[in-house]
Parts: structure tokens; C-alpha cells; sequence
């Protein structure tokens, strides 16, 4: 009777320790995030168009991407004026598709509201530190999106999303 419980006891044990090794879906279990936040909760991107503005790109300024950080140079050479501001989004790759990375901070978070003007034929660099917002990354391959704005004769403006690609070692 002992031998029966033992062997019971054993299979169950056993069948608990593979659930724990089960598939998180599409997501590898590479993919798990900061925080002991997993990677199957993360969202996929909300940005199927990006890069889409004739004339004015976004680029990561080499040597600047870390973990915590970097700098973007947006370049005009359009004749017409943008605006962009501090909001931004990070996305990381996972397999081909691109998931938001999710946000640490606990509570209620806001940006400045600040407009910068990209003017024609003209080039800007924005700094960005997100440590405070989404901690430190793990290694993998990112992007760092921003949305830009033209004025339109009505007053009112089109929003268009720039994205530039990184990696973290």
C-alpha cells in the first residue's frame, strides 16, 4: 500500500513540474520580461503603419542606445513644418512581430506637454530616458516609436508615427 501511495505521490509531483514547463503560446519563454512580468501578457503593437512621411525620418544617433536610454535624430527634408513632443512608445521584437514593452512605474505617469517644431529642410536630436518609465531592458531587438504632427489648413493636425530600430546587447 505504501509502494501505491509512493508511486502516486511521484506521478502527481511529476505532472505539476511539466505544467510549469508548458508553452506561453506564440511568445518563447526566452521572451519573459522584467519583473517577473511574462511575456505572454505583453500587448502586440497598436502601430501597423509607421514611417510613413515623405521626407522626415527617425534614426537612432550610433553609440547612444543602452538599456536605459538614447538619443533619435529626426531629419526634415520635406517643405512642410512637423511637431513632435516627449510621448514615445518602446516595442521589442519577439519572433516577427512587435509587442509594447510594458511600463514599470507604479501609478499614474504623464509627459511634458511640450511641442517641438521640426522645420523644413532642418534636423533635431531628442534625448530620451525611460529607466523611470519601463526600467532597464533586457538584451533583445527594439524600437522606439514617437508621433509626429502637421498642421492642416483647418486647424486641425494628422498624426503620423515615426519608429527607429535598436538592440541591446
Amino acid at each position: 500500500m505504501k509502494k501505491y501511495l509512493f508511486l502516486s505521490v511521484l506521478i502527481l509531483a511529476s505532472l505539476v513540474l511539466l505544467a510549469g514547463c508548458g508553452n506561453l503560446g506564440s511568445i518563447s519563454s526566452a521572451a519573459r520580461g522584467r519583473n517577473n512580468i511574462m511575456a505572454a501578457d505583453w500587448e502586440p503593437t497598436t502601430f501597423e503603419i509607421v514611417n510613413n512621411i515623405d521626407g522626415v525620418t527617425m534614426a537612432v544617433k550610433e553609440g547612444t542606445a543602452s538599456a536605459t536610454g538614447l538619443t533619435v535624430t529626426l531629419k526634415n527634408t520635406s517643405s512642410s513644418e512637423y511637431i513632435y513632443g516627449e510621448y514615445f512608445w518602446l516595442e521589442k521584437k519577439i519572433g516577427e512581430k512587435w509587442y509594447q514593452v510594458p511600463v514599470t512605474f507604479d501609478g499614474d505617469y504623464a509627459f511634458d506637454d511640450i511641442g517641438y517644431i521640426l522645420a523644413p529642410e532642418s534636423s533635431s536630436e531628442w534625448a530620451v530616458d525611460w529607466e523611470w518609465l519601463y526600467g532597464s531592458l533586457d538584451t533583445g531587438q527594439y524600437r522606439i516609436v514617437k508621433d509626429v504632427l502637421v498642421s492642416k489648413d483647418s486647424g486641425k493636425y494628422d498624426t503620423y508615427y515615426l519608429a527607429a530600430e535598436f538592440v541591446i546587447q
